[in-house]
């Protein structure tokens, strides 16, 4: 990794490799690269001190292609790998890459401790519903009844919804988007980069080849605003292309209304991203669609102590009371001898 001259700023160029980017052509995974490309140099910060870690699927190549430190490790494992790299050298902005088979099958455990625990790292998780590294099988998040290879009579697993694990989980950032809404996208991806704690950003990502247009319904531009709701704090929740319908709350249960001279604007609900309890985060989290539009942008905002913080004050007081300590004399201790 060169260092660019003394003084000159940073670009997207600089976070750009020489590997030639494998991925299908037309696959998401290109415009997320981009955005998080784009994104890097803004934040002000080394790129020595960047490291992407990633585990084992599509997404999960995404460190050879960023010009920073990166870890490929092991299937699902990344949150792991991370929190203890995070815990070692906190100075660094650590990134984790998964996709919706490697964070929410195998790695489920880890994905959930991890933002129990608030770490201070970004989680870009790639959610196409299918496994697209090995060729097709369902995944933790395809639709119940969808026919792959390994469910060739459909699935019958109700799927995992990642943003409401998160919210259970009282996750302090969770946000969503898709890959193709550039803007929207950056905007996301910024607002993780800021927040101390673990972030978590679903993004709705295209496999072109083996679940092409999954999510049409958010991105084609004909039907995506009636099927689309973009989130912003402290606004009323109002959709479609007329923006003439919103959602609001009958006692604890969504409703689709139409505005006019039964509802207006200020009987919807609105978003509240630092409401410290996470109960209406989670109410927007199980709207899906077709029955309700989808929200994208941040569902959740919140500031926490981090798990390394809290841990490095630990580790300080302990050497306050006890001084820095000799890792010789505590390997040896008082129940060790020598045989000659």
């Amino acid at each position: 990794m060169s260092t660019p001259p003394p003084g000159r700023a940073l670009t997207a160029k600089d976070f750009t490799t020489d590997r030639e980017v494998r991925w299908c052509p037309g696959c998401g995974d290109y415009s997320i690269l981009m955005q998080v490309r784009k994104l890097l140099p803004t934040l002000g910060i080394p790129r020595e001190n960047f490291v992407f870690v990633s585990g084992i699927g599509c997404s999960s190549r995404f460190p050879y292609y960023v010009n920073t430190y990166g870890l490929h490790t092991i299937h699902g494992r990344a949150p792991a790998i991370a929190t203890g790299l995070k815990c070692a050298r906190p100075d660094l902005s650590v990134w984790v890459v998964t996709g919706d088979g490697d964070a929410l099958s195998i790695g489920g455990n880890h994905f959930l401790h991890v933002i129990r625990r608030n770490v201070d790292l970004k989680i870009l998780l790639f959610n196409n519903r299918i496994y697209g590294l090995t060729k097709g099988q369902y995944s933790p998040t395809s639709e119940l009844g969808k026919k792959t290879k390994s469910t060739p009579y459909g699935t019958i697993e109700n799927p995992v919804n990642p943003i409401s694990l998160a919210l259970a989980a009282e996750a302090t950032f969770v946000a969503r988007s898709v890959d193709v809404d550039i803007k929207h996208l950056g905007y996301v991806l910024e607002r993780a980069a800021d927040h101390k704690g673990t972030a978590l950003v679903e993004i709705y990502q295209d496999c072109n080849v083996f679940n092409h247009m999954a999510y049409a319904f958010a991105t084609d531009k004909t039907v995506k605003a009636d099927n689309v709701i973009y989130l912003e704090h402290g606004k009323p929740l109002v959709f479609g292309k007329n923006r003439d319908k919103g959602i609001r709350l009958n006692g604890l249960v969504p409703e689709i209304v139409t505005l006019g001279d039964a509802f207006h604007e200020e009987d919807l609900l609105h978003h509240d991203e630092k409401a410290d309890a996470p109960h209406l985060a989670f109410i927007l989290s199980r709207l899906r669609y077709p029955e309700f539009p989808e929200p994208m942008g941040v569902f959740r905002c919140v500031d926490r102590p981090t798990y390394d913080e809290r841990m490095q004050e630990q580790i300080d007081a302990a050497v306050a009371r006890q001084g820095p300590g000799d890792l010789a004399a505590l390997l040896t201790g008082s129940d060790s001898w020598i045989v000659n």
